[in-house]
């Protein structure tokens, strides 16, 4: 019978690079930055890693497809490097195979690197056949803004909620990632909001206007993991670890039949409440401290809210408009700007969620910085609402 991998895994260090529009830098000088600043931080060399995952999204504009790039990059010591992507959730896919490796013994000293250089597409959202990349996609005749406006209506209905003050709790969600970011020196964008910016933008698919979607950028971000005890030898104290991974895949269902009402992501519940019980988490609204959402759009973190089971169906727009998740709300949601702020270099993104939780542990967050978090977690969507992977990581202090 399956046990988890809860209290098995501690994060040695991390790192992330600047995110933006990073025209000085190539894929490989971002993987760099993000890892010198892991390696300084956990304090080992290169030669201590034994092995290495390594995310990437859109192999064609930049690094290829294999773990070489990685390996290149970073001079590695001729040892294995595996490749990954899950759509939007490669980041912890990445995190995911370095931490199954050293909680199984594998390994003692696994790396885990996320990286997207989409700025140098020349296109404005994410790479498409005949609009940046060269690589087909699997739904030609579907948009990312389009797909998720459908949802926002869906959620609507299905709830009965004013499609007035439905906008009005995304505009917030937007205006709260932006006080946050701002904050954030590592962020792309770093300017505040009000909501009237929010509401009063240029459309892009009704009802989401221009500040309810999240750009692309330029970033990396990385983790090295070890053992609790091996962590502890190497003089580290105040260990953050993993409670839990989980990963959960569409298998058609929403696609096929109308089980399915569109107003929420199948598997991010199920994600969720596999994460919930490997990290033996009952009362997630009670228990989780902070929180990082693949807030693509508004209307996702919205909906992932109740997804992950911190607001009841039908409410999150009420918790939204109440601070409920704002930065001194009761669980701050996007502390470090979120997808909002930073962009969504894909390969990339995962890691930098866990990487705000890392410094928040650790006391290291500057202006963001949280009163004593316990439990932080993070959670990736990729794909569309109807057919899509969703990922959900959970960490906190290691007490035993």
């Amino acid at each position: 019978m399956a046990r988890g991998i809860k209290d098995k895994v501690a994060i040695l260090g991390m790192g992330c690079s600047k995110f933006g529009e990073r025209w000085d830098m190539n894929a490989e000088d971002l993987i760099v930055e993000a890892v010198e600043e892991c390696l300084e931080d956990a304090g080992i060399e290169r030669s201590s890693i034994d092995a290495a995952w390594f995310s990437t999204a859109i192999e064609e504009q930049h690094v290829g497809k294999s773990g070489v790039p990685l390996a290149v990059s970073l001079r590695l010591p001729y040892i294995p490097v595996t490749r990954v992507e899950n759509y939007c959730a490669s980041g912890t896919e990445s995190f995911r195979g370095a931490c199954y490796a050293v909680a199984s013994g594998a390994a003692d000293i696994a790396l885990a690197v996320g990286v997207e250089k989409l700025k140098d597409t020349g296109y404005g959202g994410l790479p498409q056949r005949t609009r940046g990349a060269v690589a087909d996609m699997v739904w030609p005749n579907a948009s990312a803004p389009g797909s998720f406006a459908q949802l926002a209506t869906a959620y609507s209905a299905k709830h009965g909620v004013d499609p007035g003050e439905l906008k009005t709790a995304m505009a917030r969600v937007s205006v709260k990632s932006h006080a946050n970011g701002a904050k954030n020196p590592k962020a792309h964008l770093r300017k505040e909001i009000d909501i009237d910016t929010v509401l009063n933008a240029p459309m892009v698919a009704e009802p989401l206007g221009l500040f309810d979607c999240c750009g692309v950028s330029d970033g990396s971000a990385a983790a090295l993991v070890t053992t609790p005890e091996i962590a502890r030898s190497l003089g580290k104290t105040d260990l953050v670890s993993v409670k839990a991974l989980q990963l959960a895949v569409s298998n058609g269902q929403e696609a096929s039949h109308n089980s399915w009402d569109g107003s929420y992501f199948m598997t991010t519940r199920r994600a969720a409440e596999r994460a919930y019980k490997e990290a033996e988490i009952r009362k997630p609204r009670d228990e989780v401290s902070m929180f990082e959402v693949h807030d693509c759009f508004s209307i996702t973190e919205l909906v992932t809210m109740e997804d992950l089971y911190l607001s009841e169906e039908g409410t999150a727009w009420k918790d939204i408009l109440d601070g409920f998740y704002d930065a001194d709300g009761r669980i701050p949601c996007q502390i470090d700007g979120g997808l909002k702020c930073f962009g969504h270099p894909i390969g990339a993104s995962g890691l930098r969620m866990l990487y705000e939780m890392y410094l928040q542990f650790h006391g290291r967050a500057g202006a963001r910085q949280l009163d004593d978090p316990k439990i932080g977690m993070t959670h990736n969507l990729g794909g569309f609402p109807h057919q899509n992977v969703s990922s959900v990581s959970i960490v906190g202090r290691y007490d035993a």
